[in-house]
């Protein structure tokens, strides 16, 4: 058995992301027969071992990839431990018989990994949620020649470019430049309140949870359900019956039902249940 195909023993640092780094850089390449081999092995008599090693003789190239991505504040190890997660989705389902390098089969997946990750993490409000929003994300940051916003031409170069519509890269861009902000603001020691007067909760007031507006909002309910009371108890028997019987109840009567009641016509219901509406708006718009 070659050196290369041999089972690995070596143990990863863990709470050092240079000493992994230097781990991982000693590990040795595969060549592409024993990538072949090993894949067979996998594929064939899914020998774990096997996988291991196809996953740590490229664990080198994760960490070349997630250093890419250093620009979006997010710790290193989280992109790299993501990527090895693409990695390692890759290796599961590489097929040797295609003729192609593990490493660029699975460059699709390792970034498709740290994609979803900066997503989720870069701001606690996603910025990216429809498709063109998540290719535009990845794209439109090279696509800037210059500091400030877009021209209009820019912006319709960049669109054609990716093919998205021109509003989504106008959107993406100012999702882009924004910043996250806390609801109720900063809790400053000094004298000042400009922080204080940006934040959401000093303009999106919710009048609901005024105790006042809700004891306001149930006086009117409770008023408007006393009119409705005095106003059914003005009609005659009949039609107040005929509009609890077609309203007021889950299951309501049909006007064939109520004309078989009374022993008149259904258009008659129709009519004596029309009235009494009639009444009724009147009494409750005085």
């Amino acid at each position: 058995m070659s050196k290369a195909l041999a089972p690995m023993q070596l143990a990863l640092p863990t709470g050092s992301l240079d000493a992994y780094i230097q781990t991982i850089s000693h590990i040795p390449v595969l060549t592409a027969e024993e990538e072949h081999d090993l894949a067979v092995r996998l594929q064939e008599q899914n020998d774990l071992e096997a996988a291991r090693r196809l996953v740590m003789s490229h664990l080198r190239f994760v960490a070349h990839i997630a250093r890419s991505y250093s620009g979006y504040g997010l710790p290193q190890a989280d992109l790299i431990q993501e990527g090895n997660i693409g990695l390692m989705k890759a290796v599961k389902r590489f097929d040797h018989t295609k003729g192609v390098r593990l490493v660029s089969f699975a460059v699709h997946w390792i970034r498709a990994e740290i994609h979803e990750y900066i997503l989720k993490n870069w701001r606690i409000v996603k910025v990216a949620t429809t498709k063109a929003q998540r290719k535009l994300f990845f794209n439109l940051r090279s696509a800037k020649k210059r500091l400030g916003w877009f021209t209009a031409e820019e912006a319709e170069r960049v669109a054609d470019d990716l093919g998205v519509p021109t509003k989504t890269v106008y959107e993406m861009e100012s999702r882009l430049n924004g910043h996250d902000v806390g609801f109720d603001g900063y809790n400053d020691n000094d004298d000042s309140n400009e922080h204080q007067a940006l934040a959401p909760s000093t303009y999106l007031f919710d009048a609901s949870t005024d105790p006042a507006k809700q004891v306001e909002h149930a006086d009117a309910e409770e008023y408007s359900h006393q009119r409705l009371h005095y106003a059914l108890a003005d009609l005659d028997e009949r039609s107040r019956d005929i509009l609890q019987a077609r309203w007021l109840t889950e299951d309501k009567a049909t006007l064939q039902e109520l004309a078989d009641k009374y022993q008149v016509s259904a258009e008659r219901i129709r009519q004596l249940e029309k009235n009494a509406m009639k009444k009724l708006k009147n009494v409750l718009e005085v």
